[in-house]
């Protein structure tokens, strides 16, 4: 439990950071010895090389001191501030705000804000700002002899903190939005991915089970016929009679426990790997759903040919049932369920009456962790996270769905078609 805590905050990957700053320092180093050596631009050089040597050393420290592999919130607030601190004062040496490299100030606050926490990105990016207001108001001409041909307006000028500011706000905001967009996602793969993963193994245990009960079948049978034929032989013996009805009883308990761990009892030899029609994978899964619900499952067909057959898949169960569970779970009374075959489609129409979807969350539903805003829906709605799973495995089948809100009975209305090219290939 303890690692799944811990890695909500150690999101920040320490070699990539590291490589990512030392691509800065040699930007950096290349860029001051350049315009120095080769442009014959003055400037502070010296102080400008020992900034960047503190950059030198802390990413050193990175390397030999610290010994974690992920950088936490505080680890990478600190090292990122000294990132901004380092480039500020280099820019502050160099023209301030009329140096073109100023646009690097945003990047430590941008990388941050995909991978790190809200509280600590929003530190990163005031800070930036802080920075750039500094260096607005003060720093050291640009390097000599530019200084002198560099004149403008103060419209402009100014102009130049204005737009790092908006766009340091508006790229931070679309890298969170979208981190957090892909955080959620993968969440929600790696919860169907252990759903899917739980059901391979219960699939693969069933068959063990039933291959237990279809192997166990015979001595079973054997162990029961020669206790009837002893029971008969040592009747009247009150005291070896209740031995054998005993044994008798606990023989037809190995029996019953092995029917009920195997997926099909009747099966003899193909026990996983079975054919059915889609009328029958349906039968099947609202069967089950009608032992533990009090809702009315009405199943209805229009089969060109109902013959067709197609390999049972853990993807495709787990698919009909989510949508199916759904309609179950957020109907009133009733849930219709309508499969329609000819010799190009299989379309199945699952519908409830219940409250069906809302329309803020029309646009997006199939994502992950959504919510209603509409208060007298709020609490009759789930996460979203049944109706993403049973979308992707499905479509990872060749399925097309689509959501929309029955004009019969009110509820909600899932629509899953395949072109039968596809589905018989499954």
């Amino acid at each position: 439990m303890k690692f799944f805590e811990t890695s909500k905050y150690y999101s920040l990957k320490k070699s990539t950071y590291i490589n990512l700053r030392w691509i800065g320092i040699v930007g950096q180093l290349i860029s001051v010895n350049f315009v120095f050596f080769f442009l014959n631009f003055e400037f502070n050089f010296f102080y400008s090389n020992l900034i960047i040597f503190i950059g030198i050393l802390s990413n050193l420290y990175l390397i030999y001191f610290y010994k974690k592999t992920q950088l936490s919130d505080r680890s990478a607030i600190i090292f990122l501030t000294i990132d901004i601190l380092q480039l500020s004062l280099l820019l502050f040496l160099t023209g301030g705000i009329k140096n073109p490299f100023v646009i690097f100030l945003l990047i430590p606050s941008v990388f941050s804000s995909s991978n790190l926490s809200l509280r600590t990105n929003s530190l990163i990016v005031i800070f930036t700002i802080i920075s750039i207001i500094f260096l607005t108001f003060y720093s050291h001409d640009l390097p000599k002899p530019i200084n002198k041909h560099f004149h403008v307006s103060q419209y402009y000028y100014f102009s130049i903190p204005v737009a790092l500011v908006v766009a340091l706000i508006f790229l931070n905001y679309f890298s969170m939005t979208f981190g957090t967009q892909f955080r959620l996602r993968k969440d929600a793969l790696a919860k169907m991915e252990e759903v899917m993963a739980q059901e391979h193994e219960l699939l693969s245990l069933g068959g063990q089970a039933a291959a237990a009960a279809h192997s166990l079948g015979t001595p079973l049978s054997t162990i029961k016929l020669v206790t009837q034929e002893l029971a008969d032989q040592f009747k009247g013996q009150k005291d070896v009679e209740k031995d054998f009805e005993l044994l008798s009883s606990q023989v037809e308990r190995c029996n019953e426990i092995l029917k009920r761990l195997s997926l099909n009892p009747v099966e003899e030899d193909n026990f996983i790997d079975i054919e059915l029609s889609m009328r029958e994978y349906l039968k099947e899964i609202i069967t089950s759903f009608k032992e533990i619900s009090d809702k009315e499952f009405i199943f209805n067909y229009e089969l060109d040919d109902n013959s067709k057959k197609i390999s049972k898949s853990i993807e495709v169960v787990y698919g009909l049932r989510n949508f199916i569970g759904n309609a179950n779970k957020f109907s009133n009374k009733k849930v219709n369920i309508n499969l329609k075959s000819n010799d190009e489609i299989t379309e199945i129409l699952i519908e409830d009456d219940g409250h069906g979807y809302s329309r803020n969350i029309m646009s997006k539903i199939g994502e992950p962790y959504l919510r209603s805003n509409e208060i007298d829906k709020k609490s009759a709605t789930g996460l979203g996270l049944g109706i993403f799973i049973g979308k992707t495995l499905l479509e990872k089948n060749f399925a097309k769905i689509d959501f929309s809100n029955s004009k019969t009975s009110g509820g909600a209305k899932v629509t899953i078609r395949w072109a039968n090219k596809n589905l018989f290939n499954i």
